[in-house]
């Protein structure tokens, strides 16, 4: 005869394994319209992905920059796709919040974007990007 305290173990694993499955979806979904959305250079699909108040902090010339991400994706110009490939290497989730990297490799450079995630209202968005460009040599 099993003991309550396993089955009741075994369940709630179960539930909380279930729930972290339907999370990590929700946030490939959301980092997958922010990648396809670039490559296919649809500015609502990027935009999409971030919440009104998303930031992307970089460094322009050496000196910290920032910009309000889903306005700076939000104008997008249309045109051919471009040519990369795209790769979630890793997404690390706790509760509400996750970090997530992303590779985005074209012929010449590659840009790794790290990006922190927050689950408002029910749903995953991306909340804060900081991207490093690689060019290669």
């Amino acid at each position: 005869m099993k003991s309550p305290f396993f089955v009741s173990l075994f369940l709630l694993l179960s539930i909380g394994l279930s729930a972290q499955t339907d999370d990590l979806q929700a946030i490939e979904a959301v980092l997958t319209d922010y990648m396809i959305g670039g490559q296919q250079r649809d500015g609502d699909r990027i935009a999409g992905a971030f919440h009104e108040q998303a930031m992307m902090k970089y460094l322009r010339n050496g000196e910290y920059a920032e910009v309000n991400a889903k306005e700076f994706f939000g104008g997008a110009k249309p045109g051919a796709p471009l040519e990369r490939t795209n790769e979630i290497v890793m997404i690390d989730v706790s509760g509400y919040a996750a970090m997530a990297k992303i590779r985005l490799t074209y012929a010449d450079k590659e840009f790794i974007d790290y990006m922190t995630l927050m689950k408002v209202d029910g749903e995953w968005t991306i909340v804060n990007k900081v991207p490093y460009l690689k060019r290669f040599d």
